[in-house]
């Protein structure tokens, strides 16, 4: 599933319609996750993108017009990705939904698996249901060591489900918490409520410090993630353990490990992340 840098890397490569003008939109399979609204092909048209901003997982483009004003909501799901493509460019197969606009760019959405989501909100985004219980942003200084040990004052689950929970901290998936774990030298079993403010601090920057590279490197590409522009992301080729069961750590050249965490394959290095450390 794309986790935040790749959303974020997709949202970065929408940013050149800003300021376009709608043309048409077409929907070619309106069974997603929820069906995608049927009056988007009346109502788009003649509406201009004003921002594109990104909630957790979620694209948020502000539209407004002569008719009025609203946000498309996407979610890219478990297989989805956009693209940015010009109006003559063939549909394929899982091309489920375009927005073209006026100067002949399209906003195309590919999704085999149909996990994805494609949303009209009108009026406050942020009381949406599907936002309103969101955790803060992990790049922004509302996460900060303080914040985090108080909500994880209370639970006893694994840490690597803990950041995972969105009402916790959005947008830490599988891949980055896992990584991040790593970095701070921390085991993906470790009861949330176990660690101290030191290690909240040192789990806070790491989190940080590798969604801001794996940014850089426009996210990972593992098998349906591409950017805008087509490329694939690159930063899998910088993990420390996702993905690299038996392969040597890159630290202590230990084997990589694998366990089973809230139904997710959890990868880590039992000897530089060692049990019951909460220094």
């Amino acid at each position: 599933m794309p986790e935040l840098p790749e959303v974020e890397t997709t949202r970065r490569g929408l940013l050149p319609l800003v300021g376009r003008v709608v043309h048409a939109v077409t929907i070619r399979h309106p069974t997603l996750r929820w069906p995608i609204p049927t009056h988007l092909p009346q109502t788009l048209p003649g509406m201009t993108l004003n921002s594109l901003r990104r909630r957790a997982k979620y694209l948020l483009c502000d539209f407004s017009g002569a008719s009025g004003s609203g946000i498309l909501l996407l979610h890219l799901g478990m297989s989805g990705r956009i693209q940015l493509l010009d109006d003559a460019y063939p549909a394929e197969k899982h091309d489920h939904f375009d927005v073209a606009f006026s100067d002949g760019q399209v906003l195309r959405l590919r999704d085999p698996r149909r996990f994805g989501a494609v949303l009209w909100l009108q009026g406050n985004a942020s009381n949406h249901p599907l936002l309103a219980s969101l955790g803060p942003e992990p790049l922004e200084d509302e996460f900060n060591a303080k914040y985090l040990q108080k909500a994880l004052a209370n639970k006893t689950l694994a840490i690597k489900n803990a950041i995972m929970d969105g009402h916790v901290v959005v947008g830490v998936g599988n891949i980055y918490a896992s990584e991040s774990l790593f970095r701070s030298g921390i085991h993906p079993e470790t009861p949330a409520n176990h660690l101290s403010l030191k290690r909240c601090e040192k789990l806070v920057a790491e989190i940080k410090l590798t969604l801001n590279e794996a940014l850089n490197a426009g996210g990972s590409s593992l098998r349906d993630f591409f950017g805008t522009n087509g490329l694939p992301g690159y930063f899998q080729q910088s993990y420390f353990v996702y993905g690299r069961t038996d392969e040597p750590c890159r630290v202590c050249d230990k084997a990589i490990k694998t366990m089973r965490l809230g139904q997710r394959s959890t990868f880590f290095c039992a000897h530089c992340q060692k049990r019951g450390l909460v220094a």
